[in-house]
């Protein structure tokens, strides 16, 4: 029998640490340093971003489980009340914390008269690079992945053992073990690649102030909707449409309405970096 990961990284005492917050934990300081160190290069003061991180961290993660409980509340929570808070045994939506995380940006520049669009920009890379690391948390619930694949096709991508070893998992309608996509590894490979894209653009092209941003949303929202469709576990809208694919069609369409408007408008003057 191949064994799986224990998901409990330690105990302190009777409390378990689980490796999914670890890992959730050091996506989050990961992407914190780099925007702290991105800020004192163009010129913003760093303390903004710990403020941002301080509203906006929690308010992502309040907005994942928000997004995911109401998407299988008759499915599961309804019946399941003493579970809604339990995010240390998985279920959050990316776009969830997308959705608390700039809303939270939003209202933070609003409040302090500082430029929303100069501050995603400058985060932009830290939230993809956070996403790619998350995504091993999913990994090391063996959740957050695709469909039933053979040992044969695993090896064949060349997988570290221990991976393929995670993918082995118990289907709870057969009751039998079988090999699954690595989704997760998937996301965090395209996520990895999007972080190199968008920290290329703004040391080269030096895009417009905002594009930087739109540019991660519409990057990570492509590699979504595909990798989306490989999935067992996604959040449904109807019996036929998942959630996540229609949320990242509107936002990529959304993201290019957005960059060619504020440019006729004027309102994307401004170069990346420029305060």
């Amino acid at each position: 029998m191949v064994k799986a990961l224990n998901p409990i990284a330690f105990h302190l005492g009777p409390i378990p640490v689980h490796w999914y917050g670890l890992i959730l934990g050091t996506a989050a300081l990961v992407g914190l340093l780099l925007a702290l160190r991105e800020a004192r290069r163009v010129g913003m003061d760093p303390e903004i971003i710990m403020d941002v991180v301080m509203y906006g961290v929690p308010a992502a993660i309040i907005g994942a489980r928000i997004y995911y409980v109401i998407f299988r509340w008759d499915e599961y929570y309804s019946t399941h009340p003493s579970e809604i808070i339990a995010i240390w045994h998985g279920g959050i939506a990316i776009h969830g914390a997308l959705i608390g995380a700039i809303l939270a940006g939003y209202i933070y520049s609003r409040v302090h008269n500082i430029s929303f669009w100069r501050l995603t920009d400058i985060v932009a890379p830290s939230l993809i690079i956070g996403q790619a690391i998350g995504r091993w948390g999913n990994f090391m619930n063996q959740e957050a992945h695709g469909g039933p694949v053979t040992l044969e096709f695993l090896q064949r991508l060349h997988l570290p053992q221990f991976i393929i070893n995670q993918m082995y998992i118990l289907d709870p309608i057969t009751n039998t073990y079988q090999y699954y996509h690595p989704t997760f590894l998937y996301e965090s490979i395209w996520d990895l690649a999007g972080f190199l894209l968008l920290i290329t653009l703004r040391r080269v092209v030096r895009l417009r102030r905002g594009d930087l941003f739109l540019t991660y949303i519409i990057w990570y929202s492509i590699g979504r909707f595909f990798i989306e469709g490989l999935r067992t576990d996604s959040l449904m809208l109807t019996d036929y449409l998942r959630m996540a694919q229609v949320i990242s069609l509107v936002l990529i369409v959304l993201a290019l309405i957005l960059m060619v408007v504020r440019r006729r408008l004027g309102y994307a003057d401004k170069r990346y970096g420029e305060e």
